[in-house]
């Protein structure tokens, strides 16, 4: 049993966006009324707002990544649970440009119903409202119908390379555009070796062997098809990053954006080996890293675990990943 370090269990997120808006209130202010967090000082030369959000437990998505060159608000849900459609319809009114609002959704039922209900909402008030999903899980990829394809790690990186875009004054529909392109040049895979600890219960939500490793699990603490037996860290590296690789299928000379991504109890220690790893391992591929990012970025709570995430990259992509950014996490 792990017991979070809480005032009450009920007050945990209240009082974490207190204390973030506090500890960073240069960049952000939170609009306590109606649930989301937004840029003090949003990019100027914008013509259209981006909004995204999703359930807390995954910090620092996405508040972590509200001000310039990034989102101009985030609406953050209660652990693992969609914000309110009315949360996301006022932060887009609150940050919406002379050419309306654009919403980056993770492909969960929750966030599609809510920010579809927002969308409709914004519509009636007769502000210019589009959608660009994120559907980057390879571990729920599947013939036929169904959810399709879960949003995980690749978001932050789809909401750097728009961020950058609307910096530079792209309307509505170039913004949808440039989104769906890089989204479907998104990919990743998530491992853990411990389960998150619930925080009503400090309770493992899944119990695993310890000579196990869950392989594909959701941000959500969601099981994967299969546990596997622990290997060594190239070996599962290697397990990792060629599905993801045939996944993407870059032709010879084009670049890839790797970001590691810690999914809360992976020590830092680790995160920048397995960096190391990877990066040798896509060299021996044919396929070296433009760039690269390490860190937690997207987490699930306390899980001992990992994702990596592979973004294809041309020129004018990586222009706009290089593009300056100002946020409380991402800042260059």
């Amino acid at each position: 049993m792990v017991a979070y370090f809480a005032t009450e269990p009920e007050s945990l997120l209240a009082d974490a966006l207190n204390g973030f808006c506090r500890a960073h209130a240069d960049l952000v202010v939170r609009d306590t009324g109606n649930g989301y967090v937004r840029a003090r000082h949003p990019s100027p030369g914008r013509r259209v707002g981006l909004v995204s959000g999703g359930g807390s437990g995954h910090e620092p998505l996405h508040i972590g990544f509200v001000g310039a060159g990034m989102l101009d608000a985030a609406c953050p849900g209660r652990v693992f649970t969609s914000p309110h459609n009315r949360q996301v319809l006022e932060a887009s009114r609150a940050v919406a440009g002379p050419e309306g609002v654009l919403h980056i959704v993770k492909n969960y039922t929750g966030d599609r119903i809510n920010f579809g209900i927002a969308a409709e909402r914004l519509a009636h008030l007769g502000i210019p409202c589009a959608r660009v999903l994120v559907d980057d899980d390879l571990a729920t990829a599947t013939e036929g119908p169904g959810p399709g394809r879960r949003g995980t790690a690749a978001t932050v990186l789809v909401e750097k390379v728009l961020g950058a875009a609307a910096d530079r004054g792209a309307d509505l529909a170039e913004l949808v555009r440039l989104g769906e392109r890089v989204t479907a040049r998104c990919r990743s895979l998530a491992v853990a070796s411990r389960s998150h600890a619930l925080p009503a219960t400090g309770e493992p939500a899944f119990e695993l062997a310890g000579d196990e490793v869950e392989f594909g699990v959701g941000i959500h603490g969601e099981r994967a098809e299969r546990a596997i037996p622990r290997e060594p860290l190239n070996r599962l590296l290697e397990r990792m990053a060629d599905p993801l690789l045939a996944a993407l299928a870059p032709t010879r000379g084009e670049s890839v954006i790797l970001l590691v991504n810690g999914l809360g109890a992976v020590t830092d220690l680790e995160l920048y080996a397995i960096l190391d790893a990877t990066e040798r391992l896509l060299h021996k591929r044919g396929v070296p890293p433009a760039r690269c990012a390490v860190g937690e970025f997207v987490t699930t709570l306390d899980m001992r675990g990992f994702s990596l995430t592979l973004m294809v990259a041309g020129e004018e992509t990586l222009e706009l990943y290089d593009a300056p950014v100002h946020t409380p996490v991402w800042r260059w």
